[in-house]
């Protein structure tokens, strides 16, 4: 998330610090960025002067020391203690005047805010992933965030090409508030045996219109990241509608975690030279 960010922001002309916890992520963002820069060449939607210009606008940081910004977009993976620790960082190493943002999709604004001594310039800044391909940016208030910040960070979202829709600071605000409980039902189907991985995406696509079905969409997030947003909804809400299925936790625990592991509840080592799609892999239950 945080190398699409950051290539959307170098292509509206904004100059970019790319920050990561080690150099070797910061590599891997700027390869991730100059592949898709080279594949909107290659289908004549970017010319290689603008594939050039906005590599130019991205300096890779690696270190943490003062940061002359006006706005710092927090890409962290979802955890709260990792993103409070990077507010109070960044509250220290930016100038006041700074606005900082969080891409969190679903922690609250109000308590990032109260890690830092201003308060009325955090805001909730959630962009969708892929952040090169998806138009929609949600846009969440804290409780003291002021409407200059919200102006700004509005205006900012339109000059990335985006829709910002402002939403409020509730847990998962809204699009995961409805996303991830529908995966989380879809993965219950499964551990239940209602259906099999292909049956149950298959249902989805066809039946519902959906471009991915949810098996493969969780896995395409994160079951990790999924679990992370289903226990602050169901924390935040103390309902059990919002309950992490067991399998969702037996597959995290077991580092089955999607894509990005290479198994989730798909097996992504199988994958041909070609792309093909992956296997559905076996259910432990």
């Amino acid at each position: 998330m945080g190398s699409g960010i950051a290539q959307v922001a170098a292509q509206a002309g904004d100059s970019v610090l790319l920050n990561d916890r080690a150099p070797e992520f910061v590599e891997r963002g700027l390869g991730v960025i100059k592949r898709n820069l080279e594949r909107s060449v290659e289908k004549g939607k970017l010319s290689a002067e603008e594939r050039d210009a906005a590599l130019r606008r991205i300096t890779p940081q690696l270190e943490w020391v003062p940061f002359d910004v006006d706005i710092a977009i927090e890409a962290a993976s979802e955890q709260l203690d990792t993103k409070l620790d990077i507010f109070r960082r960044l509250d220290e190493l930016t100038p006041p005047a700074a606005i900082l943002a969080s891409n969190t999709s679903s922690i609250s604004i109000t308590k990032l805010a109260n890690a830092t001594r201003r308060a009325p310039r955090v805001i909730g800044m959630h962009y969708f992933n892929p952040v090169p391909v998806m138009k929609l940016v949600e846009v969440i208030r804290g409780i003291a965030t002021a409407q200059e910040t919200f102006d700004f960070v509005r205006a900012l979202a339109v000059a990335h090409g985006k829709t910002p829709v402002e939403v409020r600071n509730f847990p998962g605000f809204v699009s995961n508030r409805v996303l991830c409980p529908m995966l989380n039902e879809a993965i219950f189907a499964l551990y239940e045996g209602v259906g099999s991985v292909e049956a149950i995406d298959t249902v989805m696509k066809l039946g519902m219109n959906h471009p991915m079905g949810p098996l493969e969409l969780a896995d395409f997030i994160g079951l990790d990241t999924l679990l992370s947003i289903l226990l602050v909804l169901y924390d935040g809400y103390k309902d059990s509608k919002y309950r992490p299925c067991p399998l969702l936790v037996e597959y995290v625990d077991a580092g089955w975690l999607g894509r990005k592991s290479g198994r989730g509840f798909y097996d992504y080592s199988a994958r041909d030279s070609n792309g093909a799609k992956p296997a559905p892999a076996a259910i432990a239950r």
